[in-house]
């Protein structure tokens, strides 16, 4: 059971939270009407430093925070994968996060949707595209509380039976309602807490770590001897010639996929301009690093002699935490982490209903709906998101929510060529596009299936492994650009472009940009 200490800071961590999200409401307010662009995008208010917090609480997402140490707890250097994809994801949302703002915000689109509809015209492949977000996002968000529940289980700090499962619905429940009322401005400014007290407590535990352990060759010694080797160099924490491809796949893959779920791009267009993204898309790594820290300690519990249960290797740092630091100190990485939970499961509520409202309720339900009832519905929306993912978590196994988020993953890489490609050409045909999508989608899921739920897969008996989105993105890629020009050769007519941008990819061309970009 946790200490007093422990549950005292756990709480005034929780606490703190819950009263910034009160203050959300005098974050950028504004007199204007209510609108969905209000609701879910603050008004695409927010300046860059706003931004940085609200990107990278929201990218870096809680369970990431105990998925990545508890990989490498089990598998060593395979888990390090996280770094260079987070790193590659800077580069990307510089050049394509700002794009996408500059269209986003002078035709007042505010999902990958919207764009997709205005560029090729096409409701059908916009409505895929859209549902394609919401069914990759709906597990993610459910994993967010299976982060939660794995962290206060392992410190003590999750009462067994209907007690914990109160606890933790209570936790959220706080969120919900911020949520419904302030919109995205409610994680905006949890985001602030969730920087601050993981910075501070992940740099406590590190300290710590490396005083009890020896420094970091002891911390990579003991973990090689932990998994069966001599020293670091003779281990799993070194990567061998045949999981290579697997790793490079991985990395690429989900830095490409990253950039078109729902959450991260409403995290973008709130940003108040181009500006604003290039700078926060520069500030990143600071967040990668946290997460290379984090991969750290994962090493540090094999060091430590940590035990984590079996098929629970994410609690392997919240076991060591709970080993090695005092109950305050203990109790603030606890609710760090919580807190790490709640700012990503807001902004992914708000992004699949925002997709629902836009791009399936008025375009195919109520076309005349006003902006007032738009945002009544995507409170709703919101909120049943938030209450499906705590069904989910308590009605299915943890493993259900874990293999439907991989499936996840590979299913939001498909709309890559729908929207990033879309961002610099036009010369795919949409039906093209929908034909590459459905392979891609199909693809994915039997060779995700197929292996037992892994994403790690051969694509013949023998062959090295790879990222399974991957290999289904270059089928979708393959079919959409091998359909294009039969396409237009049998005459099939194409939807008209509103987005202004270039329908060829032209050198030294860009589209004109409003005055706050200045």
């Amino acid at each position: 059971m946790a200490g007093a200490a422990m549950t005292t800071t756990f709480l005034a961590v929780i606490g703190g939270a819950s009263l910034l999200a009160v203050t959300a409401r005098r974050l950028h307010p504004g007199d204007r009407l209510p609108s969905l662009e209000g609701w879910a995008l603050a008004d695409r208010g927010l300046g860059a430093g706003w931004t940085w917090l609200l990107l990278g609480g929201t990218v870096y997402t809680a369970y990431t925070f105990t998925a990545v140490p508890g990989l490498a707890y089990g598998n060593g250097a395979s888990a390090f994968f996280a770094v260079p994809y987070t790193v590659i994801v800077c580069p990307l949302a510089f050049v394509l996060l700002s794009r996408l703002w500059e269209v986003a915000r002078r035709h007042g689109y505010i999902t990958a949707a919207d764009f997709v509809r205005g560029r090729y015209g096409s409701a059908p492949l916009a409505l895929v595209v859209a549902l394609t977000g919401i069914l990759a996002t709906m597990p993610y968000l459910a994993l967010q509380l299976l982060g939660i529940r794995a962290v206060l289980t392992a410190g003590g700090l999750y009462p067994p039976g209907a007690a914990g499962d109160l606890a933790m619905v209570a936790v959220f429940a706080g969120l919900a309602v911020a949520t419904y009322r302030h919109g995205l401005r409610a994680p905006t400014v949890i985001s602030a807490l969730k920087a601050v007290a993981v910075f501070v407590s992940l740099t406590a535990v590190c300290w710590l770590v490396l005083d009890r352990l020896g420094g970091p060759g002891g911390v990579f010694d003991g973990a090689a001897r932990a998994l069966g080797g001599t020293d670091a160099a003779h281990s799993p924490l070194v990567l061998t010639p045949g999981q290579q491809p697997a790793y490079a796949t991985l990395a690429l893959g989900s830095a490409l996929a990253l950039l078109m779920y729902p959450h991260v791009l409403t995290a973008g267009f709130a940003a108040d301009g181009t500006r604003t993204l290039r700078k926060v898309s520069a500030g990143l790594p600071a967040w990668t690093a946290l997460l290379a820290l984090f991969g750290f300690l994962g090493i540090a519990a094999l060091a430590a002699g940590v035990r984590a249960p079996a098929g629970g290797a994410e609690a392997a740092v919240p076991m060591l935490v709970d080993r090695l630091m005092p109950g305050p100190l203990a109790g603030l990485v606890f609710g760090s982490i919580v807190v790490g939970a709640l700012v990503p499961a807001a902004v992914m509520s708000i992004a699949a209903a925002t997709s629902f409202v836009r791009n399936v309720y008025v375009e195919y339900v109520h076309p005349t709906a006003t902006p007032k009832r738009q945002v009544r519905v995507a409170k709703a929306v919101s909120l049943t998101a938030k209450l499906g993912a705590v069904a989910f978590v308590f009605g299915l196994r943890d493993q259900d929510a874990i293999n439907l988020q991989l499936l996840g993953g590979v299913w939001i890489l498909q709309v890559f060529p729908a929207v990033a490609v879309g961002l610099y050409t036009r010369w795919l045909h949409p039906r093209a596009l929908l034909a590459g999508w459905s392979v891609g989608m199909a693809a994915g899921t039997y060779l995700v299936v197929r292996e037992g739920f892994s994403s790690i897969v051969p694509l013949v008996a023998g062959s090295p492994e790879i990222y399974a989105g991957v290999a289904a993105l270059v089928l979708n890629l393959a079919v959409a650009v091998a359909a294009t020009p039969v396409l237009a050769r049998l005459g099939v007519p194409r939807g008209p472009d509103a987005t202004d941008l270039p329908s060829r990819p032209c050198a030294g061309r860009r589209p004109p940009t409003g005055a706050n970009n200045a």
